[in-house]
């Protein structure tokens, strides 16, 4: 299966969602009007899409709508999707311009982030790249041993210390190692229990300290997962853990078991935040870069 096919296949609930909602709108107008946006408007409100977020997409496609003086509500879809595209156009990729390259991923527990981390591994590892895991969720039962699992199954070297051991100790030892073995990339589990803010933000400012002691120049790329079943709540989760942590990219996990897939073009849009990864399955090659042109493509393919 192509990425494009996967990507359409994992969207099929929240394409057919959208679609139906949309369809029920556009055969209801005969004429571009107010009534039309506000229903629009309500539309993608209800799709995930967000509030904030859907109010901006109709205030661009009304503007885009007078400017071609176009008359007829299907025209007006054709905008829609023009208006989504450009919203989620720009660099979605995850640089690897020094070595290792060190990957934080971060996210509360039952997301799916150790398993998104095992999945990151075994990309990487068929792409050619030596992989360390770093077992820096030194808290929750079976963490460890679950990353140890992940580690064997993509061919990838893991540092790991007893349970309840200092996290930033394992990562950095992990970049350490990283550095001996010279490894492409090091990617770094967390905990991903809930804590409070000042908790949170101490325990990650730590790892970014010691790993910056044994890198200085190190370009940490952190990621935050997130359950796309969650629906609006993961954008929440989002905006709290953006008041905390200096993160460059999220990962969207569970794509293909939700119809709230709109919730990307909020987080893109209100948080300024890109999405780096996108999981439409269970299989190790169903984590998918995340491409705006297959996303928007695949969310209003007919």
């Amino acid at each position: 299966m192509g990425l494009f096919s996967k990507i359409s296949e994992g969207m099929k609930k929240t394409r057919e969602s959208l679609q139906k909602r949309l369809d029920e709108v556009f055969i209801s107008f005969r004429k571009v009007d107010e009534d039309l946006f506000e229903e629009l408007e309500e539309t993608l409100v209800l799709s995930d899409v967000g509030a904030i977020t859907a109010g901006e997409i109709c205030e661009q496609v009304k503007r885009k709508v007078k400017e071609k003086k176009i008359t007829d509500p299907e025209d007006v879809k054709k905008e829609l999707k023009e208006t989504v595209e450009e919203i989620l156009a720009g660099d979605y990729s995850v640089a690897f311009d020094e070595k290792p390259k060190i990957i934080l991923v971060i996210g509360v527990n039952g997301v799916g982030k150790t398993t998104t981390i095992g999945k990151l591994a075994c990309r990487y590892k068929k792409e050619g790249k030596k992989v360390i895991l770093a077992a820096a969720d030194t808290f929750r039962a079976a963490a460890i041993e679950q990353l140890e699992i992940w580690g064997e199954r993509a061919g990838a070297g893991i540092v790991r210390h007893e349970s309840g051991a200092d996290p930033a100790a394992v990562a950095y030892d992990a970049v350490e190692a990283g550095k001996a073995r010279n490894a492409d990339v090091v990617i770094c589990d967390t905990a991903g229990r809930m804590h409070n803010k000042k908790n949170l933000m101490d325990e990650l400012s730590k790892i970014a300290r010691v790993i910056h002691k044994s890198t200085p120049d190190a370009q940490i790329e952190t990621l935050l997962v997130l359950d796309a079943t969650t629906g609006q709540n993961a954008v929440s989760q989002a905006r709290q853990f953006k008041e905390v942590a200096d993160i460059t990219g999220i990962v969207l996990t569970k794509l293909d078991g939700t119809a709230k897939g709109g919730i990307i073009i909020g987080i893109v849009q209100e948080l300024g935040i890109p999405v780096k990864f996108i999981g439409v399955g269970e299989s190790e090659d169903d984590l998918q870069p995340f491409d705006p042109t297959a996303f928007t493509n695949a969310l209003f393919e007919e």
